[in-house]
């Protein structure tokens, strides 16, 4: 990875998209950092003091902008929720799914839904927040006070959708993901500070540190291996002759990924499981807060056995259900069947959507134990040591994959402008 980005800087295009990423992400980071007028930090910090519910989930694509309530404090989750609401559309509206196989125009229409979508959202969401869940934090209750830190918070979003869309044409990686990536990141240094002094004062060991590097970099290396594995099914189209011209007879393969949901079941299943403890936000000191904290935190006692369980159920259920929407076997094997492809052994037709289907509920399985797995195990690994794990199951798994995609994308730059040809 080092040798590549060496050679990379060495093209002077390249280094110039990739200074322009890293500025581009330098104006994440410091706009993170700017406070959004108008709210009482101190009743803030009781509010986040315990960092759980919706709003850790929040806080972790935000990179700690939400719980500093700063103009990033939306983060870009608008936009990733519009991008799943239309994905999904696509698939129930048939105007939607006839746009999506148009090609480029298409795609750039149903982008165009999705910065619209995303704009309404984020709006909604900071009227949520600012007159609802932090009512209590303004300053001044008044429509204008109120107006400025919903405008503020929605132009935050816009700002940062927009600047992942530069990223996108001037820059290297996809650009939201890299905002993401670089909230995620951002956590590491505070996250390193607290265990440091944990470790300086006693409260844990060199051999718990030792240990939870060596299961740290077993995780590392299984995201990186699950998230590039990938079962081949062979296609072979069959020579056919049109006019004077012979077209077909070449073997290619379809790329079955193992983890074809990504991330996504565990953020539904987060979102679910942390719902109720976000209602504690509003009556803390209840007895539903108790019950809640005791049987479904992670941080509770038996709640953290119940909130495993839970979430290594609901991941489950999401990666097949995800990977359902988002691979038609049926759709394959009919376009197969049109361009005169098959699968060596198996019949065209409903043979081959069967086969497609006990191959992808196969790898579909082993993707769901992986994430399951990645997802659950900060979770138990925290209940039982004094690390502070703020860099979890699911920040690992986005930081390597886009971490992987961006390196793919580089090295992609790289051939294109140092493949020749054959003709000098």
């Amino acid at each position: 990875m080092i040798k590549t980005i060496a050679q990379a800087w060495k093209i002077a295009d390249i280094r110039k998209k990739m200074i322009f990423t890293f500025l581009m992400l330098v104006v994440f980071r410091i706009g993170s950092n700017i406070p959004v007028p108008g709210m009482n930090r101190d009743v803030l910090a009781d509010v986040f003091k315990d960092g759980t519910g919706l709003f850790a989930l929040f806080d972790l694509f935000s990179g700690g902008a939400f719980s500093n309530f700063t103009i990033f404090a939306l983060s870009i989750t608008p936009y990733v929720t519009a991008s799943i609401i239309l994905q999904l559309l696509t698939i129930a509206i048939p105007s939607l799914e006839r746009l999506a196989k148009e090609g480029t125009e298409g795609k750039k229409k149903i982008a165009q839904y999705t910065r619209y979508l995303t704009v309404v959202l984020a709006f909604i969401q900071a009227i949520g927040l600012a007159v609802g869940l932090f009512r209590q934090a303004l300053i001044s209750t008044d429509f204008f006070s109120i107006a400025v830190i919903v405008l503020t918070l929605s132009a935050g979003t816009a700002f940062l959708m927009w600047l992942g869309e530069q990223i996108n044409e001037n820059g290297i990686g996809n650009g939201i993901s890299l905002i993401i990536f670089a909230g995620i990141v951002a956590r590491v240094p505070s996250a390193l500070h607290t265990n440091w002094a944990k470790f300086t004062a006693g409260e844990i060991s060199v051999i718990t540190v030792i240990i939870f590097l060596f299961f740290a970099i077993i995780v590392v290396v299984g995201i990186i291996e699950i998230q590039q594995g990938q079962r081949r099914i062979p296609v072979q189209y069959a020579k056919r002759v049109v006019g004077r011209k012979m077209y077909g007879g070449q073997s290619t393969h379809i790329p079955l990924k193992v983890n074809q949901a990504g991330v996504i079941p565990v953020i539904f299943s987060l979102s679910l499981l942390q719902f109720p403890l976000t209602l504690t936000y509003f009556w803390p000191n209840s007895g539903f807060s108790e019950f809640v904290t005791k049987w479904f935190s992670g941080s509770g006692n038996p709640g953290v056995w119940v909130h495993a369980a839970f979430n290594i159920l609901l991941i489950m259920f999401f990666t097949y259900f995800y990977t359902a929407v988002t691979f038609n076997p049926s759709e394959v094997a009919n376009n197969m069947k049109a361009n005169g492809g098959f699968i060596p052994g198996i019949r065209p037709g409903k043979p081959t959507v069967e086969y497609l289907n006990k191959v992808l509920t196969r790898i579909t399985f082993v993707g769901a134990v992986f994430l399951a797995v990645i997802a659950t195990l900060p979770t138990i690994v925290s209940s039982f040591s004094a690390l502070d794990l703020k860099f979890g199951g699911t920040s690992l798994l986005i930081a390597v994959g886009v971490g992987l995609d961006t390196m793919k994308q580089l090295e992609n730059q790289m051939v294109m402008r140092n493949y020749q040809g054959f003709l000098k």
